[in-house]
């Protein structure tokens, strides 16, 4: 019988191993890695000492979301001086009010917010999405002092707490300017103020994770406010000045009319 041929030399192939191929003589570089986004700060914030369950103007809140997300930015000018109506100040405190803590922040081309706290340690207790651009509205209070009126219609038996309506028209020194809504903290508002947690009064711009926002960036402005009650249909925050003897900066009122 005739034995088999041996494969040709040229026809052979090298055994097959992880190790071995016949494309690759060399390893392939490593495509450079984007840098790691700086991980998002721990909330530690404390519950406010009045704190209930979710209030139904979360639900009304989710219903308007839609609507006023479609409404366009507003830029009026808001300089007037304002009155404190017979609320006499004594002490940097205004008589009958109660201090609370009172940020804005937003991006400078974004709709401006407004967080009031207890203390700056505390969650907030109101948080309003208003109409009005950030860097708009952080610059006319520079200039002068600004008074925003908050109005919502009063309906017959009313037990709801005024400033727990899910939304507001507002005015700006008198002219109607759009509109404010309450709304439920997300997580990107406890980090802002998780990271001011610390500051009792200020203004700045807060860092980043290193990539550009469209709107711009993202500054605040911190101080002190003082709320007064005026009655279960109005009420009003005073943002006082630092070295408060020089009146407030900045009056937001609440009314149902």
């Amino acid at each position: 019988m005739a034995s088999a041929s041996p494969t040709p030399p040229s026809l052979q192939l090298p055994p097959s191993s992880p190790e071995h191929t016949p494309f690759s003589s060399k390893s392939e570089p490593l495509s450079p890695r984007s840098p790691p986004s700086p991980p998002r700060p721990a909330i530690s914030l404390q519950q406010p000492t009045n704190k209930k369950g979710p209030s139904k103007s979360a639900k009304l809140f989710r219903r308007f979301r839609a609507v006023f997300r479609s409404f366009p930015i507003i830029t009026p000018t808001c300089k007037i001086p304002v009155s404190l109506h017979g609320n006499r100040l004594h002490d940097g405190h205004i008589h009958g009010g109660t201090r609370m803590t009172g940020t804005l922040f937003g991006h400078r081309k974004a709709r401006i917010n407004l967080a009031i706290q207890e203390n700056p340690s505390s969650l907030p207790i109101l948080l309003l999405e208003l109409t009005i651009s950030t860097g708009k509205l952080l610059q006319d209070m520079g200039m002068g002092l600004v008074r925003i009126a908050l109005e919502c219609e009063k309906k017959p038996n009313e037990k709801t707490k005024i400033v727990d309506e899910p939304i507001w028209t507002m005015y700006c020194n008198g002219r109607k300017s759009g509109y404010g809504v309450k709304r439920e903290p997300t997580d990107e508002d406890l980090i802002v103020m998780q990271i001011l947690r610390v500051i009792s009064m200020g203004a700045g711009v807060l860092p980043d994770d290193g990539t550009e926002h469209p709107d711009g960036e993202l500054t605040y402005m911190r101080s002190h406010f003082e709320r007064v009650i005026g009655s279960k249909d109005s009420e009003t925050y005073y943002m006082m000045n630092p070295d408060g003897n020089s009146g407030p900066e900045l009056t937001i009122f609440f009314v149902r009319i």
